[in-house]
């Protein structure tokens, strides 16, 4: 039994490059260590810690979890790791370049905390006025771009590349780039001039040229993308957007109702006075359904005598609401305006013509 005993400890301390079987085995289990508690750290401790912060009435620990949970699963890997380099009988370029693994890994979670943080920060950003829904996003995608730079810039570093040499060399690729993308560079600076005069923001009603009308979904850096009515995108460049005349219905404070009604010419004075009024009356009472705009009052007057009728224009305005809102706002006008025109004794004029024959007769008498 002694000398099975001690095989079996020679097996285990047999090596191969300096490697035993045991120092295997015990590598093995910290790696399988580490990733039991890479999964316990994020899915119960984690946990733990988010039913905390829902109970505080502040959102920045909320904002500080939900940017933490998935990087910070990275350090019982770089712990891990950095124990068997430690328990392996490494030398040489073996332990420089596992070392090194172990250095960008650590540089990998910071960054990746870094720019799961961007996200939270700029939609705290975004709350306030100088900073639009487009601007924010611009921003966001900026800095992830610049923090991640930085990021393969100095885990390169670390490998012991050089940037220098890179960055001379792309300097003269790039103008080379610039030549054959000069419609890129006109999509974003045309981007960043629709998001910098605030022209729109996704989620406004955007017209253009009568040729375009849907809402806006994304300002991306080379395109808008532009959902139509018949709920299809569109793609169009950012330069396209910045020369044309855009109507930003996102922007409009109310919506315009303008009618010209035609009455009958046997209306009489008092009739006509009495149906305008009471539709204005309806107009000014209905406050739920009509706004007030201070730059115009709403009205319903007597206009124009017209080759077949006396018309009455009739001029309010809607809160700016869903189309729906609007469209029900009109049936329900047209509905009030018939009864009241015809509740007085009139009635809505159709273009007419008067014809007078005159009989032979008469014109020999008058001959």
């Amino acid at each position: 039994m002694e000398g099975f005993i001690n095989l079996i400890i020679e097996v285990w301390n047999q090596d191969f490059l300096g490697i035993s079987i045991g120092n295997v085995v015990i590598s093995l289990t910290i790696i399988i260590t580490s990733i039991v508690l890479r999964a316990v750290l994020v899915s119960k401790v984690f946990s733990f810690l988010e039913n905390l912060a829902k109970e505080t009435e502040t959102e920045a620990d909320d904002i500080l979890l939900e940017t933490l949970e998935k990087p910070l699963g990275n350090i019982p890997l770089a712990l891990g790791l950095y124990l068997i380099i430690e328990l392996l009988p490494l030398s040489g370029i073996a332990d420089i370049f596992l070392t090194n693994i172990v250095k960008a890994l650590i540089a990998f979670t910071i960054f990746s905390v870094l720019t799961k943080a961007i996200g939270p920060i700029f939609e705290l950003l975004a709350v306030k006025s100088w900073v639009t829904a487009a601007l924010s996003m611009w921003l966001e995608r900026f800095t992830r771009v610049l923090i991640w730079i930085l990021a393969i810039a100095i885990i390169l570093d670390i490998f012991g590349v050089q940037i220098g040499p890179i960055v001379a060399g792309l300097g003269l690729f790039s103008v080379a780039v610039a030549l054959g993308a000069q419609d890129l560079f006109k999509n974003l600076i045309s981007g960043i001039l629709i998001i910098a005069e605030n022209r729109f923001q996704p989620g406004d009603r955007i017209e253009v040229d009568g040729k375009l009308h849907g809402i806006v979904e994304t300002i991306g850096f080379r395109s808008t993308m532009i959902r139509l009515f018949n709920t299809s995108p569109m793609i169009i460049p950012n330069k396209d957007l910045s020369d044309v005349n855009v109507i930003n219905h996102g922007e409009l404070r109310y919506r315009r109702i303008k009618w010209q009604i035609n009455l009958l010419y046997s209306t009489s004075i008092d009739q006509l006075k009495t149906i305008c009024d009471k539709i204005s009356d309806f107009i000014s009472d209905d406050k739920e359904g009509f706004a007030i705009n201070p730059g115009q009052e709403s009205f319903a007057k007597a206009v124009e005598f017209g080759a077949s009728s006396i018309d009455v224009e009739i001029l309010c305005y809607s809160a700016e609401r869903d189309y729906s809102h609007y469209t029900d706002l009109k049936q329900k006008l047209v509905h009030r305006v018939m009864e009241i025109v015809r509740e007085n004794g009139s009635d809505f004029a159709f273009p007419s013509r008067s014809v007078y024959v005159e009989s032979s007769h008469e014109i020999e008498n008058q001959t």
